[in-house]
């Protein structure tokens, strides 16, 4: 499967160039570029040369924060640290000192760490920000080994201890099982490095809580099917070929096919704008789609102990789930402030998903346990876009003061 894939993105790849070139040639051409016919077959080109997968990251292009002053500050980013399957990046405002450290834990769900570019510029305002810039495992050499569930929870443990005592720790989506893990691990064995706040955003806890299509999909066919019909090898060409994946195109696709109507809409309208000038509303579009069809390929191990242990089998919530050979506990964490936030229309992450981390974390004090439903947002508008910023964001923000202010 992956190897005719990448066949045809190959065979596809010189139009795509061919595109982009006469975009930008065309544009330059502004006798031109500004007519109506022009600007239609500008628009033309852009989609021809967007509409397709690319495996390259984007750059997180974090803008500097403004203060209440009119002052700018750069933000500076800088790796600090690296394993063989991920970079630990270090984001914060240039001469910035003491701001609470935030460990934040990116998806490895067929999109880069860089989908979390919102997160990351709304978080920095007022913390020192670390992301974990998981690398396509379709360039890590099968020498370094397989990668697990087991080995993501204990990269988490790795970095928090890493960061040491006094981190925040935040999960986005698939990674919030990871998370809660790390946390339960630690807290048993009384690790220092335990982080001073939780927060889960629109996580797959426990999917028996109104259940979606994606958790449909997951438990309608057997985890055989999956390996046989949608885990392949890494094809040649590539420093990790041979290894098993589960490719980024399959995932990102199965995403775009959930919403099709909406999003053949939505690129209708990209080219709608582009043509009649309104480059100013269009380039938010462009910018999501950009981002939206660079995709990753996921460690086709962890991609089946993920649907087996968390979306077929409940592991989690049914106190199954195993960590190195040992039970986690979540009841053991005690420590952490706790924050779950779920999105009103999420149809990836159903209501009452994430939020069963407050039943599972019963050691916890209810006074340090906060739920937060967002009215008005999917999926992605837990953690990007205007309503994260302005009303989501400030809730994290007051959660993470609440416990810095504690432990201090």
């Amino acid at each position: 499967m992956y190897q005719q894939f990448d066949n045809l993105a190959r065979m596809r790849q010189p139009l795509r160039d061919f595109s982009e070139l006469s975009k930008d040639w065309l544009s330059h051409w502004r006798h031109f570029s500004d007519s109506p016919l022009m600007r239609k077959c500008l628009g033309l080109h852009e989609q021809v040369a967007l509409l397709g997968f690319t495996h390259e990251r984007e750059e997180f292009d974090i803008q500097p924060i403004v203060d209440a002053r009119g002052w700018a500050h750069e933000v500076v980013q800088e790796e600090v640290w690296r394993t063989d399957f991920c970079h630990l990046l270090r984001f914060k405002k240039r001469h910035s000192q003491h701001e609470p450290r935030v460990l934040l834990v990116a998806p490895m769900s067929g999109h880069f760490a860089t989908l979390l570019r919102g997160t990351i510029q709304a978080l920095v305002q007022d913390h020192e920000v670390l992301v974990t810039d998981w690398i396509n495992i379709r360039d890590v050499s099968p020498q370094a080994g397989e990668f697990d569930l087991d080995t993501y929870t204990g990269q988490l443990i790795a970095m928090l201890q890493h960061m040491g005592p006094g981190a925040h720790l935040i999960g986005v989506c698939q990674p919030t099982v990871s998370c809660l893990a790390a946390t339960a691990v630690m807290s048993a064995s009384q690790d220092a490095c335990v982080p001073w706040s939780l927060t889960l955003m629109a996580g797959p806890i426990d999917t028996r809580q109104n259940p979606t299509r994606v958790n449909a999909l997951a438990k309608s066919k057997s985890i055989e099917w999956f390996k046989d019909n949608l885990v392949s090898p890494v094809p040649i060409g590539y420093a990790g070929a041979g290894r098993e994946v589960y490719p980024g195109f399959v995932q990102v696709g199965a995403f775009l096919n959930m919403n099709l109507e909406r999003h053949q809409k939505s690129l209708q309208r990209l080219l709608h704008l582009r043509a009649s000038g309104q480059d100013q509303e269009a380039q938010p579009i462009y910018d999501f789609y950009k981002e939206y069809f660079a995709v990753m390929d996921l460690p086709g191990k962890f991609y089946l102990e993920t649907v087996k242990e968390i979306f077929q089998d409940h592991a989690l919530p049914l106190g199954r789930l195993r960590y190195q050979g040992e039970t986690v506990q979540p009841q053991r964490i005690k420590k952490p402030f706790l924050l779950t936030i779920e999105g009103e229309r999420d149809d990836i992450c159903g209501q009452g998903q994430t939020m069963a981390a407050q039943d599972l974390c019963s050691g916890i004090p209810a006074w340090k346990k906060t739920h937060h439903l967002q009215a008005g947002v999917g999926h992605y508008g837990v953690f990007s876009g205007h309503k994260w910023s302005t009303q989501i964001y400030p809730v994290v923000r007051h959660h993470i003061q609440n416990a810095q202010s504690l432990f201090e």
